[in-house]
């Protein structure tokens, strides 16, 4: 009798039924979840460690969920899970997809810069010269040094003869500035309140530095002076009789952050209804959230940018407003 030598081995076969397809329902039902988290970002509850203050602040960079389920499905190769992506491709670009186009224009009476310079910058003159290249009406500082204010004082008196400083925030203007005053959002001074008499009217322009925020592993995303710093603000916003309202600063903490809802539902952003881009601003190396913002009420934003970057760690902001 010949021999037949030893079995041929076969190739494992791929596992069928059930358990093939369970690694692509749970693809598919993690899209899900995330396209729910997305379209409900403001529901994500803040109790502990603030994960919805956390959730909000970088709800812009939740798309980047998108291409890596959707590179999962196509390993797994499932049609199910690939159309389920289709969720939170869908709720990003309903969320953001607008922020991508170029939504500035001409016109506009008053263009102004908010700027938290960092009282840790040791370039104060360069950074002036950024911001005079602006070409502003109005300029708002935050986190001034007593020196940095009056190196800013002397490289800005030129084309900006009026000014007022309190504390670490300071707003310079082209225009004479009246009524000014501390907003006593904290117990120091990180706000402040002035009437800049334009050639349209008079317009409230305030410079707001809000408390910043902490992350770390035992506390989470500590925010609780900030969002009372923020109701603190919304109560003077409140009660501000001008018609004409521009909020200039670093408010440590984006539109979308329902903390700052106080603050934000009072006021229209000049970057999402007049920007750019996603207009981010911290750290200005590689910006990845947009905390300083201009905020308006009673005008109209026909432009909102970010200047080049100085010696602060965030990037300018600015923006073109109209009666």
């Amino acid at each position: 009798m010949a021999s037949t030598g030893p079995p041929t081995p076969t190739a494992p076969t791929a596992p069928t039924g059930p358990a093939a397809r369970r690694p692509a329902r749970l693809l598919a039902a993690a899209a899900v979840l995330w396209a729910a988290a997305m379209a409900l970002h403001a529901w994500v509850p803040n109790a502990g460690v603030n994960a919805g203050s956390l959730f909000q602040t970088l709800l812009p960079w939740t798309g980047l969920g998108v291409p890596v389920l959707l590179g999962l499905a196509a390993v797994r190769r499932s049609r199910i899970a690939a159309v389920a992506v289709l969720a939170p491709a869908v709720v990003w670009a309903t969320l953001f997809g607008g922020a991508l186009t170029d939504k500035r224009s001409g016109g506009g009476d008053l263009t102004v810069v908010s700027h938290n310079v960092n009282e840790g910058n040791t370039d104060p003159a360069g950074t002036a010269r950024v911001l005079l290249g602006a070409g502003a009406d109005v300029l708002a500082l935050e986190e001034l040094s007593d020196e940095a204010a009056t190196v800013y004082s002397r490289e800005l008196a030129a084309a900006y003869p009026h000014h007022a400083v309190i504390g670490g925030v300071g707003i310079w203007s082209r225009y004479p500035l009246a009524d000014v005053k501390a907003v006593p959002i904290m117990p120091w001074t990180r706000a402040l309140r002035a009437t800049a008499r334009t050639p349209h009217g008079p317009v409230a322009v305030y410079a707001v530095h809000l408390a910043s925020v902490r992350v770390s592993a035992a506390a989470g995303f500590t925010t609780g002076r900030r969002n009372e710093a923020a109701r603190e603000l919304a109560a003077a916003l409140r009660a501000e009789p001008a018609p004409r309202v521009v909020v200039l600063g670093d408010f440590n903490g984006t539109f979308q952050d329902g903390a700052l809802a106080p603050v934000t539902s009072q006021l229209r952003s000049a970057q999402r209804e007049a920007g750019d881009g996603l207009g981010f601003t911290w750290p200005a190396a590689f910006p990845v959230v947009r905390i300083d913002d201009v905020l308006v009420r009673g005008m109209t934003p026909r432009a909102a940018w970010t200047l080049p970057a100085t010696g602060s760690d965030h990037l300018p902001v600015a923006a073109t407003l109209s009666r």
